[in-house]
């Protein structure tokens, strides 16, 4: 594998990286886990996100930070948020959110220390954009509450006149919670209680980055579920009516049906849509992620509404359409092979019963990506798109209704990251490795009819560009660097 060298230190990045992603949010190099801070302040949508500038490791987690005018064009700005050593987040910043108050970015965020299981909130402003920041010198909320064994991931928003803070929290019961605080001037909080619990199948559970939305007199509530032995698992909604400081919710619901979706965070637009990112880890072994040096990537925003019935409907942001640039594919009528796409492309299909898609990515089709649709679900199957044994297999399903005859998926492949959409809200997001340097061709599965179009999307290469040893400083120290995304100018139609 070529290395690429950078001040006479050997690097594991390879000049050129098939699988790093050209569209999805992550800077060249190093680790990025959850999505947090998102908030749209003077003009711009900012997305901070955890990252470790020194390594493809989960460790030493410091603030990255995007930001954008338009959800296309990026720039990856100086590092937001470091640890202070021996400070109460010597050991890493971790997962908050952040809101635009008087001409400030005020971040909220976990305060990490190994000799502790709980992580006060802790809180830093910025008031030149986001670019240099002052840490409040003590807590926020620097104690746990009672009967509580995990508790990190502060949530902030504005209602009704006052300012409300939900925290993540595990019970010593083994349920999940989000405990809530409500404050007039965001430095007095005071403690309501639980905002809701629930118990997880399999086991203890801890409640983190808890996330909540309002839709009229409707409430969703987010949770990242998370094991204590076997760490993160799955992403639940809950929807519902809240009174008295208490969320009135139905059965919890998944938010995403893929196996690599985490951590969710969500953003309120100028235009009062819900937007949301997620967190896309790897799907391969820790040897393969050093050999390749990063790890991780977000998801594509995606627009968050409910349904008249409750349910939580995903799609992706309409600003994406700019993404878009030529047409390679348009296709009616029987299965067979439509044509070659390129590594960041967006397809839009309606299938019939017993119909698929399938990504073909080496020349004999023995290496594949399939997406079919049976009575009851459309079926995502990974099992054989990578020959390299050390890429995760899997099956995974988007559920729809059994009497439907033709159902609408949405899909966005980004070299090694796949996002699928239903017109029935669903989503789901996997990751797939594919080997080799073959053209990738789509085809359609089965003996019924379908109706396929597909674009290839601009994606500049920036991810597989080694940096230079001065943008490597400026990653590491918190410096500039500088634009990393160009694109033409979104355009006013929906992404459908």
């Amino acid at each position: 594998m070529p290395l690429n060298l950078v001040k006479g230190r050997r690097l594991s990045t390879p000049a050129v990286d098939p699988h790093l992603p050209a569209v999805h949010l992550r800077p060249p190099r190093n680790w990025v886990n959850d999505p947090n801070g998102l908030v749209f302040h003077d003009g711009f949508y900012h997305v901070f996100f955890q990252y470790n500038p020194h390594s493809a490791e989960h460790r030493d987690v410091h603030w990255g930070h995007f930001r954008s005018r338009d959800l296309v064009r990026w720039e990856l700005l100086p590092v937001a948020l470091t640890p202070t050593p021996g400070g109460d987040d010597t050991d890493g910043c971790w997962s908050g959110n952040a809101i635009s108050d008087n001409g400030r970015i005020l971040a909220f965020y976990s305060a990490k220390r190994d000799d502790r299981w709980w992580q006060p909130v802790a809180t830093a402003e910025s008031r030149d954009g986001g670019h240099t920041w002052a840490k409040r010198p003590l807590p926020l909320l620097a104690q746990p509450p009672a009967d509580t064994t995990m508790y990190r991931d502060p949530y902030v928003w504005h209602q009704d006149g006052r300012w409300r803070m939900l925290v993540g929290a595990a019970l010593t019961d083994g349920r999940g919670a989000t405990f809530l605080y409500e404050s007039p001037d965001l430095r007095i909080w005071n403690p309501r209680g639980p905002l809701h619990d629930g118990a997880a199948v399999g086991g203890p559970t801890g409640w983190e980055c808890p996330q909540y939305a309002t839709f009229g007199d409707r409430s969703l509530l987010i949770v990242s579920q998370w094991h204590p032995d076997r760490g993160p698992q799955n992403v639940v909604a809950y929807t519902g009516y809240e009174r008295n400081a208490r969320l009135l919710a139905g059965d919890p619901v998944p938010l995403d049906h893929g196996p690599d979706f985490y951590a969710p965070a969500l953003l309120k637009a100028p235009d009062g849509r819900w937007l949301l990112w997620g967190w896309i880890p790897e799907a391969r072994t820790a040897d393969w992620v050093f050999e390749a040096g990063w790890a991780g990537a977000l998801t594509l925003p995606r627009e968050v509404s409910l349904a008249e019935d409750g349910t939580v409907c995903q799609r992706p942001a309409r600003e994406l359409l700019a993404l878009r640039t030529r047409r390679v594919l348009r296709h009616t009528g029987q299965a067979g092979e439509l044509g070659e796409v390129s590594r960041a492309f967006e397809v839009t299909a309606t299938l019939t019963a017993g119909t698929g898609l399938r990504l073909d990515t080496s020349p004999d089709g023995t290496e594949h990506l399939d997406v079919s649709f049976e009575p009851g679900r459309v079926l995502v199957d990974r099992n054989h798109a990578s020959r390299d044994t050390r890429a995760a297999g899997g099956a995974y399903a988007l559920p729809c209704p059994r009497t439907t005859d033709a159902i609408d998926v949405h899909m966005v492949v980004d070299h090694s990251i796949a996002e699928i959409y239903l017109s029935s809200g669903q989503a789901l997001t996997l990751r797939f490795y594919p080997t080799g340097s073959a053209s990738w061709r789509l085809t359609t599965t089965g003996a019924g009819h379908t109706t396929v179009e597909a674009w290839d999307l601009c994606g500049d290469g920036h991810h597989q560009q080694p940096l230079t040893t001065a943008e490597g400083h400026q990653m590491s120290e918190g410096r500039d660097a500088g634009r990393v995304r160009s694109a033409p100018a979104p355009r006013a139609a929906g992404f459908s």
